[in-house]
C-alpha cells in the first residue's frame, strides 16, 4: 500500500505543479494580451490622426487648387486686355506714323524744299517689354502647375 500511496502523491504533485505552470503561462499571456491591447487603442488613436491631418491635406489643396484656377483667370483676362491694348496702342502707333508722313510732305510742298525724314519715336520697346511681362507671367504660372502636379504625383 506504501507504493501505491507513493504513486497517488506522486501524480498529485505532478498534477500541481502542472497547475501551477498553468497558472503562471496564464498570467504571462494575461500581461501580453493587455500590452496589445493598449497598443491597439494607440494605434487606433494614430490612425484616428492621421486620417484628420489627411481630410485636413485634402481641403488645402482643393484650396490651392481654387486659388491656381482664380489666379489663372484673372491673369487670362488681364492678358486679354494687355494684348488689346497692345494692338489700340500699335494701331494708333500706325496711324500717328501716318500723320507725321503727311506733315512732312505738307512742309515740303510748303516750304519749297524737301523736308528732312521726321523719326517718330518708336513705342516698340515698350510693347515688347509688356509682351514680354506677359510671356514671363504665363511661364510662372505654367511652372507653379507643373509643381503641383509633382506635389500631387
Amino acid at each position: 500500500m506504501t507504493g501505491s500511496l507513493n504513486l497517488g502523491m506522486a501524480i498529485e504533485f505532478v498534477v500541481a505543479v502542472l497547475l501551477i505552470l498553468t497558472i503562471i503561462y496564464c498570467s504571462v499571456l494575461n500581461r501580453r494580451l493587455t500590452r496589445l491591447r493598449a497598443d491597439e487603442e494607440i494605434l487606433r488613436a494614430t490612425i484616428s490622426e492621421l486620417v484628420t491631418a489627411t481630410e485636413i491635406a485634402e481641403r488645402a489643396i482643393l484650396g490651392l487648387k481654387a486659388t491656381a484656377s482664380e489666379c489663372e483667370r484673372s491673369l487670362g483676362g488681364r492678358m486679354l486686355a494687355a494684348e488689346e491694348l497692345l494692338s489700340t496702342l500699335d494701331r494708333r502707333l500706325t496711324a500717328g506714323n501716318e500723320i507725321v508722313k503727311r506733315i512732312g510732305a505738307i512742309v515740303a510742298a510748303g516750304g519749297g524744299r524737301e523736308a528732312a525724314p521726321v523719326a517718330a519715336p518708336a513705342p516698340e520697346p515698350v510693347a515688347r517689354t509688356l509682351q514680354a511681362k506677359a510671356e514671363a507671367a504665363a511661364e510662372r504660372l505654367a511652372a507653379f502647375r507643373r509643381g503641383q502636379k509633382e506635389e500631387a504625383a
